[in-house]
């Protein structure tokens, strides 16, 4: 699974000109699956980004993860973060289907949640506009085929 991750004082998804989802001060997820990714590696990437600390404390240093500061977490489906780019035209078939890659995603949300966070969304294979607000601006990259 992948993920790019970025502090956000506020974040939104719109989906045929509704917001599907928002958030104020935390988190946006653009979230890949990939074809042999599992919920053990889903379970770690939860962990990984509600745990991270790079909210400010009261000195100015990224000491605070999300729990700390109340945040909350806007994920959106994003097969793209799978793309082969070795020519000028992307592909895709290193993304997991939507049989696997859709019951993951939402599987992810849910072990959000499960640690106490609220979780707002886009729709999975849904043509989306995402805003974001980014705070610092703070973007980090998970990988759980990456090691460390």
């Amino acid at each position: 699974m992948r993920a790019v991750v970025t502090r956000v004082s506020e974040a939104s998804v719109t989906i045929d000109g509704q917001v599907n989802g928002a958030i104020g001060k935390g988190f946006l997820v653009l979230l890949g699956v990939g074809p042999e990714d599992t919920e053990a590696e889903a379970d770690k990437l939860a962990d990984k980004v509600c745990g991270v600390r790079v909210f400010e404390d009261e000195n100015g240093k990224m000491n605070l993860n999300l729990e700390a500061v109340g945040g909350e977490l806007l994920v959106v489906s994003q097969f793209t973060l799978f793309a082969d780019l070795k020519s000028r035209r992307p592909g895709f078939t290193r993304a997991a289907g939507p049989d696997v890659a859709k019951p993951l995603y939402e599987y992810f949300m849910k072990a959000c949640e499960s640690r106490g966070f609220r979780v707002a969304h886009g729709e999975f294979g849904a043509d989306m506009q995402v805003a974001s607000v980014n705070d610092g601006p703070v973007t980090l990259l998970f990988d759980t085929a990456v090691k460390g």
